[in-house]
């Protein structure tokens, strides 16, 4: 009995640690996703207080409307696509994840649930001799 039980044990244990890996590169992959898309919202601030500051100074000094005007245009142009980059590389970042998800993990996943804990050996029971 403690043999089968031992190897029952081991089975669960081996699942289980299965489960916890898992969970493990879920937890990573879900990581690595916010690290991406907060890296580029942080990227994004940055590039957006330099070209703030850059476009605020153009207009404050420039004494030539038309220039002005060239500037403000210039300004509109470049807001709007850095917009688009910004929000292409966050979709882009949630597309792989997903891709990968769906590849991997849930692949993997379903091994996991899937995978049969081995039958449990049946002893022959000795029976032991009866006293009258």
């Amino acid at each position: 009995m403690r043999i089968l039980n031992s190897h029952h044990i081991a089975a669960n244990s081996a699942v289980q640690r299965r489960r916890m890996d898992l969970y493990e590169i879920r937890n990573r992959a879900k990581l690595l996703e916010d690290t991406v898309s907060g890296s580029a919202s942080a990227v994004e601030k940055m590039h957006r207080a330099i070209s703030n500051t850059t476009f605020s100074l153009v207009d404050h000094f420039t004494k030539d409307d038309e220039f002005r005007q060239s500037a403000l245009k210039a300004r509109k142009t470049h807001d709007q696509a850095s917009r688009q980059v910004y929000h292409a590389v966050r979709t882009t970042n949630k597309a792989i994840h997903i891709l990968a998800d769906t590849l991997f993990i849930t692949k993997a996943e379903k091994r996991v649930v899937l995978k049969k804990v081995p039958p449990k050996t049946h002893r022959k029971k000795i029976s032991s001799p009866r006293v009258r």
